[in-house]
């Protein structure tokens, strides 16, 4: 046994290092060699626990001395009033060290003694969660100054893509009344100005600001602060979305208020509500969840529900007015306002889409959707009840002059204004089964879907075949409009009249047709036809102007001969 001559630690080690040899060799062991080494394996049990509470001890002490030295940093910010990021940013970042060193050390304190915390442990612990708490009550007084202090205003000359200040000359009367119509044109500029739907992000933050703002989002997300983080940041952004709201006028509105407006108060709403959508939806919502993704970067879904717990409330109040419109009366003088919020929901829903691609933003996504198929199918009515006001238009006095009647005044403005929605307007009625729309058959020129695409020379996207479903329509209108147009002539006593009547009317709606986009709806065969119609009135109009001259001349001619004859015949008897 020479080898365990040494002493010490040098004996330990190689008694140990033949034991484990000894173990290898898979000898077998006897009863009394067994209790030996459970003996041993106590031992080291417990030297090795005496040794790791010494460590541990030596551990909370380091540790409560770190609390003390974290703590009093944090809790001298708290008693003093300035803002801390007030003071500079290098000011902050100690803070949030403090506060990141605190929370390592309540970590530590979590995982010490594995046999249990002694009661020293255990209120190091409860003071530490205690200052913990006031740190992130600092934090957030600190997330909401920023926020606030370094909003910048967002306003929609950031993004002027459409002029909407043109009115609606349609609104002057309506279709019930077409007397009050007497404007040559509707102006709605709808398709001028149209922004491509390039990504277009501003500021709504100050950008010296987001770094701080994203470090105190971490600090208090990695603390468990993640619902108060997000409260803030939901609160203070939203108000400044109502303040864009309130700003450019756009009222808190219940579907019954809208309902209850006039005509030109509901006007101005839809054109404030169009101008206000755009903007916010390819500007304002893409730059607040650019700024979102900014401060919450690191925790993606923080960031969405953030986003979308600010914008759901001033969207659904956008999305409100919409569905209250299109529960509105089905009123003509309405249609075109219609058609232009239809098309910009259409137009504006990849962007929807995209924006609330992921679960939180469902809500608003598919309230998108219902509102902007309510509208199509408000504008798709209202269209079609506008022929059936065309027909039951009726006078009961023939108008002055034989002149072009208000009547075909208002239908023939009404449908050069709507070629500003051929697209939108052909797509929607393109879902109803046109059978039953057309009541009242249309031109013999169009039943046969073949000879519209022929009558036009156009080649053009314009042309006829485009917006096939669209022309079979207008020339359904324009037919209820001549079936009108020969009852009223009817109400004239003179018969030339009924033709100037009618001459009159049918040149004023070739006209428009030639002189305006409907020429690419019509085609050259209606304006052949209606110009044939016009020179057939004017045939008529000459016939019964004449006929009365030439009867009346045909019988003084007959007159004079005939008393020729009688004097003739007393001469000679008186010369017999």
């Amino acid at each position: 046994m020479g080898e365990f001559e040494g002493d010490g630690e040098e004996k330990l080690i190689v008694a140990a290092n033949y034991l484990v040899k000894e173990l290898r060799s898979g000898k077998s062991l006897t009863r009394n060699a067994k209790n030996v080494l459970q003996n041993l394996l106590s031992e080291l049990s417990r030297v090795a626990i005496s040794e790791d509470r010494e460590d541990e001890e030596d551990d909370i002490g380091e540790i409560e001395q770190r609390l003390n030295v974290v703590s009093e940093k944090i809790m001298t910010r708290d008693v003093d009033e300035s803002m801390i990021w007030d003071l500079g940013s290098d000011e902050g970042n100690a803070f949030l060290d403090a506060v990141n060193e605190l929370r390592a050390l309540i970590d530590r304190l979590d995982a010490s003694s594995g046999l249990g915390k002694t009661g020293t442990e255990e209120q190091s612990l409860r003071k530490a969660h205690d200052v913990l708490q006031t740190a992130m009550a600092r934090l957030e007084d600190e997330f909401k100054h920023l926020l606030v202090e370094n909003r910048l205003p967002f306003e929609l000359e950031h993004a002027s893509f459409r002029s909407n200040e043109a009115d609606l000359a349609v609104e002057e009367g309506s279709v019930a009344s077409f007397g009050a119509a007497s404007t040559e044109d509707l102006n709605l500029g709808s398709s001028n100005g149209r922004r491509n739907s390039a990504e277009m992000v501003v500021d709504l933050i100050n950008p010296d600001v987001i770094s701080d703002l994203k470090n105190i989002a971490n600090t208090m997300v990695a603390s468990g602060y993640d619902r108060e983080c997000i409260q803030v940041c939901t609160v203070v952004r939203k108000d400044s979305l109502d303040e864009f709201l309130y700003n450019h006028e756009v009222e808190k509105l219940s579907i019954e208020d809208v309902l209850k407006m006039d005509w030109s108060t509901l006007n101005t709403n839809i054109k404030k509500w169009v101008r206000v959508m755009r903007n916010i939806v390819q500007v304002y919502l893409l730059s607040e969840k650019s700024l979102d993704n900014q401060i919450f970067g690191d925790v993606n879904e923080i960031g969405l529900t953030c986003f979308v717990d600010t914008v759901k409330a001033p969207m659904m109040q956008l999305l409100n007015f919409g569905e209250a419109v299109s529960l509105g009366p089905r009123q003509p003088e309405k249609l075109l306002r219609i058609l232009e919020m239809y098309e910009l929901a259409s137009e504006l829903l990849p962007e929807i889409d995209a924006l609330f691609s992921d679960h939180p933003g469902s809500i608003v996504r598919a309230e998108y959707r219902e509102v902007m198929r309510r509208l199509g199918d408000c504008a798709r009515t209202t269209f079609l009840e506008f022929k059936s006001a065309i027909a039951a238009d009726v006078s009961s006095h023939p108008f002055p002059g034989g002149a072009v009647h208000p009547l075909t005044n208002y239908v023939m403005n009404y449908l050069m204004a709507l070629t500003d929605f051929s697209q939108t307007l052909d797509s929607l009625l393109m879902e109803q089964d046109d059978a039953e729309d057309l009541t009242i058959p249309p031109s013999p020129d169009v039943l046969n879907p073949v000879m519209v695409e022929e009558e036009s020379t156009y080649e053009s996207s314009s042309s006829p075949e485009k917006f096939l479903v669209m022309t079979r329509h207008f020339y359904s209108i324009t037919s209820v409009l001549e079936a009108n147009l020969q009852e009223k002539s009817k109400l004239y006593r003179d018969v030339s009249l009924r033709h100037i009547f009618l001459l009159n009317n049918i040149h004023y709606m070739t006209r428009k047709v030639l002189k305006s986009e409907l020429r690419h709806i019509f085609g050259d065969k209606w304006n052949r036809k209606h110009t044939w119609k016009f020179q057939q009135q004017a045939t008529e109009y000459e016939r019964a102007t004449w006929l009365p001259v030439l009867s009346f001349l045909k019988d003084e001619g007959a007159g004079s001969g005939s008393s020729s004859g009688s004097g003739s015949g007393s001469s000679s008897g008186s010369g017999s």
